[in-house]
């Protein structure tokens, strides 16, 4: 966040650079009291600014979505992508993200945070920002500043990371590479046993999206664990020596529809692999 510098860095700022870190961690606070829509979009209009190549100027929307997506702002987010829905998406400017030419983060920050119906709302917004090449590039591309924690990762291969299915389930929907597949695998052996129910689920989206499975080395490798752990038919899938198991692919026809379709099935009819 742009007001967070250390005290040499802010001894250093000129009264003009205080003043706009002074009004730019009130606009934060203020997306985190959840203030209305209306009031924060005249703060961030009228009021508020960060520094910004030697002058101060408003907060971009995108930037204010970052917020609204860290404090689980629905109607705030609702409001800038509908309003703003290209502009909202865009990567947040040198000033607020110490990378030049990095990605968009907003999904990466999503994802982290597990704002499943926030992200949701992003899905929509995608639509209207250019053709299906273009939405395909934003959801897979690697958001972020080069040295955060989620540097060099998509959206979906955090989500596996973090065990956070109902967020993979829909970046896939919409469009994603379902990637990660080894790590999905390694998660489920390595998580403790409260995650396991939510670590399986992720493995278990991911197969419903794979066309085609890689060639991992760690099933070729050890063949008894992974066929105890996944069963005879997806480890045969897996390993390339029989198709897919008929119910994944039923299921994989249904996930095509939309998120909801997989999620109001009957338990016994969820994807567990």
């Amino acid at each position: 966040m742009p007001w967070l510098r250390s005290s040499s860095q802010c001894l250093s700022l000129s009264p003009c650079q205080r003043e706009c870190e002074r009004t730019a961690f009130s606009f934060y606070c203020a997306v985190r009291e959840q203030l209305p829509v209306w009031l924060l979009e005249e703060m961030r209009s009228m009021e508020v600014f960060c520094w910004d190549n030697g002058s101060p100027r408003a907060f971009l929307p995108s930037e204010a979505l970052l917020y609204a997506i860290v404090h689980d702002h629905q109607d705030y987010a609702r409001y800038l992508l509908n309003r703003y829905p290209v502009a909202a998406l865009r990567a947040p400017s040198c000033s607020f993200c110490c990378c030049p030419g990095s990605g968009a983060p907003h999904l990466n920050v999503a994802v982290r945070y597990n704002r499943v119906a926030i992200l949701s709302m992003v899905m929509e917004a995608l639509k209207d920002c250019g053709g299906l090449g273009k939405r395909r590039e934003y959801l897979d591309g690697c958001g972020g500043c080069l040295h955060a924690a989620d540097a060099g990762k998509t959206a979906v291969q955090l989500a596996v990371e973090l065990s956070h299915p109902d967020c993979l389930l829909q970046l896939l929907v919409h469009g994603a590479r379902p990637d990660g597949l080894e790590v999905a695998l390694q998660r489920l052996i390595s998580c403790v046993v409260s995650e396991r129910q939510q670590a399986q689920r992720c493995l278990d989206f991911l197969l419903l999206f794979l066309s085609k499975p890689p060639l991992l080395p760690c099933l070729r490798d050890e063949p008894q664990r992974w066929r105890g752990v996944l069963g005879n038919r997806v480890f045969s899938w897996l390993r390339g020596l029989a198709p897919s198991p008929l119910l994944l692919q039923a299921l994989r026809c249904l996930a095509q529809s939309g998120s909801h379709c997989i999620t109001s099935l009957p338990d016994f009819l969820q994807p567990h692999s």
